[in-house]
């Protein structure tokens, strides 16, 4: 037979006064009488047949199994005032944190977000970036995230947001350098950028228009695609552009694309949260929006300038 859940109360005494060692204390905090206290606390020793108090002279310690029932005890109280408060208290009001991938919120979630605070006015945001998905199982300081990878996260509820096409990009100046329009072969031994963590990178792209895969003589790596994205605008190579991120730099005549062979990539940028974060009230309208610009969207078919 399944033992029953002992009251909330007497919990709450109980985490209190192990937190403190003090009956006094924790009777302070929670706003009863120290006999009250020391009565939930022995209906709830009795209650699980365990002693949880080592009664001292001048304080308490805590037995074996009070130790132990401890940390999922005050865990879960804690939760329970962390959701009380998201959905019924000041919660309501405060930040939504969305940590983004810092490549993703300069080429496409920030030229967007005035339309986000024209219709959602009510709705302050914390954006704060990151480089590369957290692979530890605990949840994040942050409501949503925009993360790069394979979408394979147990711990994430994920929604895709790009199916990008790789395109080699350089800029107008390093492309003169060609005597000719290039042809995939003529870049073999040019400065190829290459970003630290894709696992869609050069090789794949060579092998996937059917190139064999080559050692490169020259090149050099970055741990963003950010900073990939920078200097090879700024004359300092070739770099592997995904579809969904390079509107701007294509309107600025930033960049251009060498070639017509295009590459589908096997990672894309995902919206998620974490399974065992509570969502924040407004973390759906965020969603809502960010999905409808998805859908709405054309940035991954929009024209490409070709080198000519």
């Amino acid at each position: 037979m399944k033992k029953r859940l002992p009251p909330l109360n007497w919990l709450r005494s109980f985490e209190a006064a192990a937190r403190h060692l003090s009956f006094t204390h924790a009777s302070q905090e929670l706003h009863i009488t120290q006999a009250a206290m020391s009565q939930q606390i022995k209906a709830l020793e009795s209650q699980l047949g365990t002693m949880l108090f080592v009664r001292l002279p001048r304080g308490l310690e805590l037995t074996e199994a009070g130790a132990a029932y401890l940390p999922v005890l005050h865990e879960s109280i804690e939760k329970m005032n962390e959701v009380t408060d998201e959905l019924f208290g000041k919660g309501r009001n405060k930040l939504l944190n969305v940590r983004v991938n810092l490549v993703f919120f300069v080429n496409w979630l920030a030229p967007r977000l005035p339309d986000f605070y024209e219709r959602y006015p009510d709705i302050n945001l914390k954006i704060t970036s990151n480089i590369w998905v957290n692979s530890q199982q605990k949840a994040p300081d942050c409501d949503l995230e925009i993360i790069y990878g394979n979408g394979r996260w147990q711990q994430y509820e994920a929604r895709r947001l790009t199916w990008d096409l790789l395109q080699p990009v350089c800029s107008p100046n390093y492309a003169s350098r060609f005597q000719r329009k290039p042809v995939p072969e003529d870049i073999v031994n040019e400065n190829l950028i290459h970003v630290i963590g894709y696992e869609d990178g050069w090789n794949r792209w060579f092998q996937s228009i059917g190139m064999p895969y080559t050692e490169f003589n020259l090149g050099s790596q970055f741990d963003t695609l950010i900073n990939a994205f920078e200097v090879a605008a700024n004359g300092g190579g070739i770099v592997l552009g995904r579809s969904s991120l390079l509107q701007g730099y294509f309107e600025s005549e930033k960049l251009i694309s060498l070639f017509e062979q295009e590459v589908l990539t096997t990672e894309a940028f995902y919206l998620v949260n974490h399974k065992s974060r509570f969502l924040h009230p407004h973390a759906e309208a965020f969603i809502d929006w960010v999905m409808e610009e998805v859908n709405n969207d054309e940035v991954n078919n929009i024209h490409r300038p070709l080198y000519n």
